[in-house]
């Protein structure tokens, strides 16, 4: 029965110390977390922050450039080929007529 007792004894002290150590783990393991979400509030945030500033400003200078470079040359293209077309339709037809 002695040595019984005494296994059981030892197992159960493994079992303290087992737990002692999983403890310990466990705090350093909510500790590390915690400065995870530090780190993520102190030093991500205001990157994210910066990013949306900077893909907000570059928004704005798409805008700009599209309404003040882009939609002219459009317009200006447009009426060439407009204007290229209505003399090829007109010297057509002169030739049409001359040939006749």
């Amino acid at each position: 029965m002695v040595n019984i007792a005494v296994a059981r004894d030892i197992a159960i002290i493994a079992l303290a110390v087992e737990s002692l150590i999983i403890g310990l783990f466990l705090i350093i393991l909510v500790w590390q977390i915690r400065s995870l979400a530090r780190l993520l509030q102190h030093e991500v945030k205001p990157i994210l922050d910066s990013i949306n500033e900077t893909a907000s400003t570059v928004r704005g200078t798409t805008v700009f450039l599209s309404d003040n470079v882009v939609s002219p040359m459009i317009r200006a293209a447009s009426l060439a080929s407009g204007v290229n077309r209505a003399l090829k339709v007109l010297t057509r037809r002169r030739r049409r007529g001359g040939d006749a």
